[in-house]
């Protein structure tokens, strides 16, 4: 491979892993705002590839969707959501097939999981969903054995791995619509957007060459997996909470909740996580104590991620990565006060949307000091070597 090559697979890497925080970021939007089911259909919006626009697009669409009247200043948010969506897509695809050009089975495999996955498309919009659900696992597991079997560095594998990912995220994206906001849908959405960030971002800093120079960070690094382990569940609670509605279960009151340290909860309804098909579930369907239970819940999650990742901060830094431990206890800070402002404020759409961003970017701090402990040449060396 031409160290040109190398350098279009490096800033590709990058390129995607920025796209996909904007993603991220614009689907927090778009759930935030409550305009998840503004498309009632999928991957079309009223039957269209953009939303209606003319009167008599719109007179159309409300005659062919009597129960989802169309929303105008909503319907495009959920089309320009799946539009870069698509995009970024494209760019995994052809970071997943430059990963695995010099491997012809595994070249074989991601342009057939590509292929795959646009038939898998064709076939649910003519309504053939059974053969469309096999059709999309075969896209799946296609780049997936790829990624198992490619014998790379991580980051090339993650690249190829990412693939399989994002098909699964649209399929998620899919349910989403067709099961009406059901909560472990969109909880799962989100947390796949978050791991395509998270896997394209670990790629992008190792192909520049994050590192360390020997193994001497080595239980420094458990420390960081079990800060991003922690945060990860931590932002699926943030979806379970946000996903049922609960962001203001307790209303405008903190650290209280309902002007009382302990108010009426159901945790045991609060955590139910499957209800059955055909329930719609925008605006909720969980009493206030139910309701109260997964925000107290959430709250506590987030002072135990607090607790750990400013106790993670103060070593990282005492290890002599002070920027890394600084990064993490400012972006850590913002997020905890993005958090208490969503409640205090009643929940302001661009407050709960940085709350989202920052999530992410504190994940991002969490995977370069990552990056950072393990040793630099399995993926920089290979690159500045090129591979056979």
């Amino acid at each position: 491979m031409t160290s040109r090559s190398l350098n279009v697979l490096r800033g590709l890497a990058l390129l995607a892993a920025v796209f996909a925080f904007g993603v991220v970021m614009f689907g927090a939007f778009v759930r935030l705002s409550n305009a998840g089911l503004s498309c009632p259909d999928w991957p079309t919006c009223y039957g269209r590839a953009a939303w209606p626009e003319q009167q008599h697009e719109i007179a159309q669409a409300n005659q062919a969707f009597p129960d989802r009247p169309y929303e105008t200043h909503k319907a495009w948010r959920e089309q320009v959501h799946r539009f870069l969506a698509g995009t970024l897509g494209t760019l995994v695809f052809a970071l997943a097939l430059i990963a695995s050009w010099r491997k012809p089975w595994a070249r074989f495999a991601v342009i057939a999981g590509a292929i795959f996955a646009a038939v898998g498309v064709a076939m649910y919009i003519k309504g053939e969903h059974h053969w469309s659900l096999l059709v999309s696992l075969l896209a799946i597991g296609l780049p997936l054995a790829a990624a198992m079997g490619l014998h790379r560095p991580g980051a090339w594998r993650i690249s190829v791995l990412a693939l399989s990912v994002v098909v699964f995220q649209a399929m998620l994206g899919m349910w989403t619509v067709t099961l009406l906001l059901k909560p472990i849908v969109v909880m799962g959405h989100l947390m796949g957007g978050i791991t395509t960030f998270a896997l394209l971002a670990y790629a992008a800093l190792r192909f520049a060459g994050c590192g360390a120079n020997d193994d001497s960070y080595a239980d420094l690094r458990r420390a960081v997996v079990l800060g991003i382990v922690l945060l990860l569940a931590q932002i699926a609670l943030g979806g379970w909470t946000s996903s049922n509605y609960a962001a203001l279960a307790c209303g405008t009151d903190f650290p209280k909740c309902l002007g009382q340290w302990a108010p009426a909860t159901d945790f045991r309804e609060g955590f139910v996580l499957w209800r059955g098909i055909g329930v719609n579930y925008e605006g909720g369907v969980l009493d206030m104590a139910a309701r109260s239970a997964i925000q107290i819940t959430h709250r506590l999650g987030a002072l135990v991620v607090f607790c750990y990742l400013a106790w993670l901060s103060h070593r990282v830094s005492r290890r002599g990565l002070r920027s890394l431990g600084l990064a993490i206890a400012i972006v850590l800070v913002t997020q905890v006060l993005l958090g208490i402002s969503n409640v205090h404020f009643g929940l302001p759409l661009p407050v709960a949307t940085l709350h989202n961003g920052v999530a992410a970017l504190l994940l991002f701090t969490l995977l370069a000091a990552l990056a950072r402990t393990q040793k630099r040449h399995e993926d920089a060396m290979f690159l500045s070597h090129g591979y056979r």
